[in-house]
């Protein structure tokens, strides 16, 4: 074995045993099942807590630098952790929009006054981030947004409206995308990039209510308010190029996320094993020929996503188009996940219709709120019908 094989398996050993004496248990309280859903003070006081314990122990944005909180690690010493968390059924990491988003833009496009004055508390979850980028008439068309900054004086006036910006009740800063020209040739170049503070008069994030009954989601309103003009990142007119950056985090195309575990992880195998439970006609389920064939292809599926996923990291497999895999898996990982999930809850029969809180649900509604959850995965960073577009003009080169 390598010394890097063998320093690694250690490190491994080291994490779990390190997850098996502090991941919590069970807080008796419903805990969201990815950071789309923090809904609550209570949950977000509990994962808040959880998110510093980790980092405090060092195993939360190990290959960001040491000087801004990191510990300067190879990228596969955070895979790791990663696979332990999800192994050890440990709650969420929260603050992903900071953490995956927002951390990573900052190392590569900020300043060193802005790296040194938000990453570390991104880390320890001092600090909450949201993000306002789509708004309630242009939800994909990040181009056509209306929301107005106007410089006045050292501030710039804000107004207008932003949807879907997930955390934002609770969130410290916002990644803004406003418009700050309204007279320019392209409807991108009057569009500038701010860090902007959240709670200042002038800003309220009002909760929107989802299908599950949780929250999550909010509509943010921006009314006369004043953000400090030092809150401009990059130029302004520049936002433009910093959104699709931050995109490029978003939907994983770009690597240097702080952790990928935002949300509860759900296998095939776990598929399998909750179909295992389940009778048709007092029959075991999997001894029904269609169900095991309906299984062979999600096995399949979810072998091709993990291959494919791999490769994205081989530059030499991707040098042709070095986003084409990435933005494939985004679309076609969140669309897995939907209809494995979807799948599951139909086999339970007329118990399918049951959700959190039946007293007859199986297996506590579980399957049932994490198919009607993963909507926001299969809308967030684009949608599905958006990353299909962008996968046949990028990829295969068809015509808009």
């Amino acid at each position: 074995m390598s010394d890097n094989k063998a320093a690694l398996s250690a490190f491994r050993e080291e994490v779990s045993a390190w997850m098996s004496a502090n991941v919590p248990s069970d807080p008796g309280f419903l805990l969201p099942l990815t950071f789309l859903e923090v809904g609550t003070e209570q949950q977000l006081d509990f994962l808040r807590e959880w998110q510093h314990k980790l980092w405090s122990a060092g195993y939360l944005g190990m290959h960001w630098p040491s000087e801004y909180g990191g510990q300067g690690a190879d990228p596969s010493y955070q895979y790791i952790v990663d696979k332990e968390l999800a192994k050890h059924n440990a709650p969420i990491i929260f603050n992903t929009i900071g953490l995956n988003w927002v951390g990573p833009l900052l190392l590569d496009m900020g300043t060193d006054e802005e790296k040194a004055k938000y990453i570390k508390n991104i880390l320890s979850g001092e600090e909450i981030w949201c993000q306002g980028f789509s708004e309630p008439d242009h939800g994909s068309d990040l181009g056509a947004v209306q929301t107005r900054a106007v410089r006045d004086g050292d501030d710039y006036v804000v107004n207008g409206s932003k949807i879907w910006t997930t955390l934002g009740n609770y969130a410290d800063h916002m990644i803004l995308l406003a418009r700050t020209n309204t007279n320019t040739e392209r409807k991108y170049d009057g569009l500038s990039f701010f860090l902007s503070p959240m709670k200042i008069d002038g800003v309220e994030a009002h909760p929107i209510r989802k299908v599950t009954g949780e929250y999550g989601f909010n509509q943010t309103y921006f009314t006369d308010a004043r953000i400090p003009a030092s809150c401009l990142m990059g130029e302004e007119g520049g936002g433009w190029m910093v959104a699709m950056k931050t995109l490029e985090y978003e939907r994983g195309v770009t690597a240097g996320q702080a952790s990928g575990y935002w949300g509860v992880t759900i296998q095939v195998d776990d598929m399998i094993e909750e179909l295992s439970k389940l009778e048709h006609d007092g029959e075991p389920l999997l001894s029904d020929p269609v169900v095991r064939d309906d299984l062979v292809g999600f096995i399949m599926e979810a072998k091709a996503l993990s291959l494919t996923g791999r490769r994205s990291g081989i530059p030499a497999l991707t040098s042709d188009y070095p986003m084409g895999l990435a933005l494939s898996v985004k679309y076609r990982g969140t669309e897995y996940e939907r209809r494995m999930k979807q799948y599951t809850a139909s086999k339970q029969g007329a118990q399918s219709a049951l959700y959190v809180g039946d007293a007859d649900a199986v297996s506590g509604g579980f399957w049932q709120r994490a198919y009607f959850s993963n909507f926001g995965a299969t809308i967030g960073g684009g949608t599905t019908q958006v990353q299909a577009n962008i996968v046949a003009e990028h990829v295969l080169g068809l015509p808009k």
